[in-house]
């Protein structure tokens, strides 16, 4: 009979393992879960056609965000209502974070711009000839969800995103503001 190992094997386990080998495991289950990802929206998209699965990625990321920022917000110990500067932080810890290239720019206390340099998925659609994803709806979707789960107060506005026309420097691009006389959460 094999031995069924719990979350406390599974703990002492990764504790046992080296920097190096933890930061593979971390990189490889990012890109298991973008794999999955993937695979359930071509699932959907194969049965039902682009649109609904569209609509049912837009479903799932607007749970999925809010669940994702709470569990960053806890393992980094923040409060909600931290502003520009926690949502920036909070986004560098994002899941698809360690396989996407992004970057923030303009960045004041009260504004931050956010680019998406290289993305996983649009670069593979790109290499197998694919036009790009049209994920505007669902990254409006996902990207509010996030900035107001990390503070109620932020205001999210995509500049360009699929099927947008983009440079070919960059795949989407996210203002994120904090309004003049915005009070506390």
């Amino acid at each position: 009979m094999a031995d069924i190992a719990g979350p406390d094997d599974v703990l002492a386990q990764l504790r046992a393992q080296d920097k190096e080998e933890l930061l593979r495991l971390l990189l490889d289950d990012a890109k298991n879960w973008l794999a999955h990802d993937g695979l359930w929206f071509q699932a959907i998209e194969a049965t039902h056609g682009m649109e609904a699965a569209i609509e049912a990625d837009r479903a799932a990321w607007e749970r999925f965000t809010v669940i994702e920022a709470n569990r960053i917000m806890e393992r980094l110990g923040m409060k909600p209502g931290g502003g520009i500067p926690a949502l920036l932080e909070a986004l560098r810890h994002r899941l698809y974070a360690r396989l996407n290239v992004q970057e923030a720019t303009e960045v004041t206390d009260r504004r931050a711009v956010f680019t998406m340099r290289d993305c996983r998925v649009q670069s593979a659609r790109r290499r197998k000839g694919l036009p790009d994803f049209p994920c505007k709806s669902v990254g409006v979707v996902e990207y509010s969800g996030f900035a107001r789960t990390i503070d109620p107060r932020i205001r999210t506005r995509c500049i360009a995103c699929p099927p947008d026309d983009h440079p070919d420097d960059r795949w989407c691009t996210w203002e994120f503001t904090l309004p003049e006389g915005a009070g506390t959460p």
